[in-house]
């Protein structure tokens, strides 16, 4: 499957605007870590990208992502993706196993964090962030209290990553693409 295709099946499968904006973070993320580890950038990319295209449609962790699974593979989405996008679930009970695996457990409750930073600022611009906003703001577990500060942990150690260098990795992954993000300060449609 292409970028383009899997895009195509995210216009399918998801209306929340802000559900996208979390699946590209999570793809430029995905890419970034396959480019620093020597691994398929392509590959890992569409793995982020696609991880919930699924929530929607099956908003519960019976059914997510794992019912989603078959429609990833009628489209013809390749087993290892499938397989990393399953595994980044705990409740479905598919282990880890792979780098790309644990990439993606590891990227995906972090970019959450970084976009509630962001949208606290004034300027409601990533290109603001700094990494020790973020530590301030992982202190206060009042703040964006949804996000599991343990999983992110768990996962950044998963991946052989000191947690604030992975903070810092997945801040600069998001910045890069930060207008797709709808998060450069700039007045959109959405946000005001």
């Amino acid at each position: 499957m292409e970028r383009d295709e899997a895009i195509a099946l995210l216009d399918e499968y998801v209306h929340n605007q802000n559900l996208v904006r979390h699946m590209l973070a999570v793809e430029a993320a995905m890419e970034d870590y396959a480019e620093r580890l020597g691994e398929n950038p392509s590959e890992w990319a569409l793995a982020g990208l696609l991880h919930d295209f699924d929530w929607e449609i099956h908003p519960t962790l019976e059914e997510h992502p794992q019912e989603g699974a078959p429609i990833l593979r009628e489209r013809g989405v390749p087993e290892g993706i499938v397989t990393c996008i399953l595994s980044h679930a705990e409740h479905t009970g598919v282990p880890r196993e792979t780098t790309m695996q644990r990439a993606l457990y590891a990227c995906d409750e972090i970019t959450g964090l970084i976009t509630a930073v962001a949208l606290v600022r004034p300027s409601r611009s990533i290109l603001d962030v700094k990494l020790k906003s973020i530590r301030k703001k992982w202190r206060d577990k009042r703040f964006a209290a949804n996000v599991n500060r343990e999983d992110i942990a768990k996962g950044a150690e998963a991946l052989g990553v000191e947690l604030w260098d992975h903070i810092e990795n997945v801040l600069h992954s998001m910045k890069s693409i930060a207008p797709e993000l709808g998060m450069t300060g700039e007045s959109s449609p959405d946000t005001g």
